[in-house]
């Protein structure tokens, strides 16, 4: 087959895609410039004094902050534009990454697994067409993303921003987030399904992001070699630096070429991993709903329970870091006294451990919302039709994606929370394990109120249940730049995880606990009752 035929129709597919996508690329395009544009204002309004821009430097100068935002290099006199890119540069490349997984699996492996793919090759469309246009519609919408940021920041036109800067902040997110999404092209080749493909890419982007997070508390020198923290390197209004971009521009070009060459070798609806034989006869534990769907989601289950256990520890072994940067200071201890600047330590490192266990927390109602939104998607993708047609109840069913979606939540929680334990325990004044547990019995009910939340959109909006990822990124967004940014507090009340006080720094506040169990349990019972009244979902 000639090259010409390999990529025919391939701007055909483009255009279909783009438009197709047109919805999901407006939400996600407002959500990221509107967060730019937030960021920056919010940044204007609180460093109109000395004082102001202080307290920002402060917050943002500690590990916790390192850990999420990347380490703070700004140099005086600290303008607007400096702490706005030390606040806001990794947080929106993490977007920018979760956007372009999105959009790469939605049209490869989901394509293929819902046998689209298929018939469009029917026709006279190359090999390598929709590979081809789903990275042209990812290079258009990242193009689209960097230029909107320069726009805005440009209209803003912070203290200390310039052309240059602002440049390099839309540039260096566009590159970064097409970076990973060909990091997801080619891990669709690998994967056999959407869902492996997935689990793959996710669990990449939080390798990645947590080795960026070790080092920029460790040592910042090594989060070159951490290709996430590649976006912080650019540095915009400060170094300004252009081989991070470079970097990332060569390595995307690379992994693409990898991934043509790839994509030629592989069978339509498989992949080049191999799939495990299976067995000759089904289990009897595969009798029912909740067993079967326990199945389904055995290997997301495992993925997110390994992944949050490994950055638990991880986070742990950084107490020591935390802790000595107060207990070794010759500045406090001279002002304080070595006792009490030892006790600071102690307190710096809890307060540490409090905002991790925020992020573990967020991250382990993920699987969740993930499990129970399959159910509507199964439904409408016809692969629950040979279970209607037997005698099992809507509300079996309902209750199977639910209940596997809560054990897989909550043990990612406690994983993650017992590996920041273990890790603990090597510091030198190790915190009993009982302690940082709190983090587990104080989050998990607000894990449950996100389920029920969800369970309500399953039953009330099936077709707009995608609205239900607002939960965690709202959380982040609250919780981290709210904080940040002296957002008010009633911004954090409307996201579960803003009920919590500061965990394992505090005691677990075992009657709000039980209101949020409570509420978790109506929201859940009304997500049921609504679902078994609506109409089953036809494609």
């Amino acid at each position: 087959m000639t090259q010409s035929n390999q990529t025919a129709q391939t701007g055909y597919l483009t255009r279909m895609y783009l438009r197709h996508d047109r919805f999901a690329v407006i939400i996600w395009l407002l959500g990221i410039v509107s967060m730019v544009a937030a960021g920056a204002s919010k940044i204007i309004g609180l460093s109109g004094s000395d004082k102001q821009v202080a307290s920002l430097v402060a917050a943002l100068d500690t590990p916790s902050m390192a850990a999420l935002f990347g380490p703070f290099t700004a140099v005086k006199p600290y303008t607007t534009a400096a702490i706005f890119a030390a606040s806001m540069m990794v947080f929106t490349g993490l977007l920018m990454a979760i956007m372009n997984i999105y959009f790469a699996i939605r049209n490869t492996r989901t394509q293929e697994d819902n046998g689209v793919l298929e018939m469009v090759r029917a026709h006279s469309v190359g090999r390598q067409s929709p590979l081809l246009a789903t990275v042209y519609e990812l290079l258009i919408i990242n193009g689209v993303t960097g230029v909107l940021s320069v726009a805005t920041l440009q209209a803003i036109n912070m203290d200390g921003a310039d052309i240059t800067g602002d440049w390099l902040f839309g540039i260096g997110l566009a590159v970064f987030g097409f970076m990973f999404g060909t990091f997801t092209l080619l891990l669709s080749q690998l994967a056999s399904n959407a869902r492996g493909a997935t689990t793959m890419s996710y669990s990449l982007l939080g390798l990645l992001y947590l080795f960026r997070a070790m080092t920029d508390v460790r040592n910042v020198k090594y989060t070159w070699w951490t290709v996430f923290g590649w976006v912080e390197k650019i540095d915009p209004y400060g170094k300004n630096r252009v081989v991070p971009i470079l970097e990332m521009l060569g390595l995307a070009v690379v992994i693409l070429i990898v991934t043509v060459v790839v994509s030629s070798e592989r069978d339509l609806g498989a992949g080049l991993l191999p799939d495990r034989p299976g067995r000759g006869r089904a289990s009897s534990l595969l009798a029912g709903p909740v067993t079967l769907v326990f199945r389904l989601e055995c290997t997301s289950m495992i993925a997110w329970f390994v992944g949050l256990a490994v950055y638990g520890v991880s986070m742990g072994t950084l107490f020591n870091t935390v802790g000595d940067m107060m207990t070794n200071s010759p500045m406090v201890a001279k002002i304080i006294g070595p006792a009490a600047a030892a006790s600071v330590g102690r307190t710096t490192t809890l307060q540490f451990a409090a905002l991790m266990s925020v992020v573990m927390a967020i991250g382990a109602s993920v699987p969740a919302i993930a499990t129970m939104l399959r159910l509507n998607s199964d439904e409408r993708k016809g692969w629950l039709e040979s279970i209607h047609a037997r005698s099992v109840s809507r509300h079996h069913l309902f209750g199977a994606y639910t209940l596997v979606g809560t054990v897989a939540s909550l043990l990612a929680l406690f994983a993650g929370t017992f590996g920041m334990a273990l890790g603990s325990q090597g510091a030198k004044d190790p915190f009993a394990i009982s302690r940082l547990m709190r983090s587990f019995w104080a989050f998990s009910p607000a894990v449950l109120v996100v389920i029920g939340i969800v369970a309500v959109v399953l039953g009330l909006l099936p077709r707009l249940q995608q609205v239900a990822w607002v939960i965690p990124i709202y959380a982040l967004l609250s919780i981290y730049l709210g904080g940040l940014l002296d957002f008010p507090e009633w911004t954090k009340k409307l996201t579960p995880f803003g009920w919590i006080n500061k965990v394992p720094l505090k005691p677990v506040q075992w009657n709000q606990a039980g209101w949020l169990v409570l509420l978790s349990a109506v929201l859940i019972l009304t997500g049921d009752y609504l679902y078994q009244r609506r109409d089953l979902i036809e494609n």
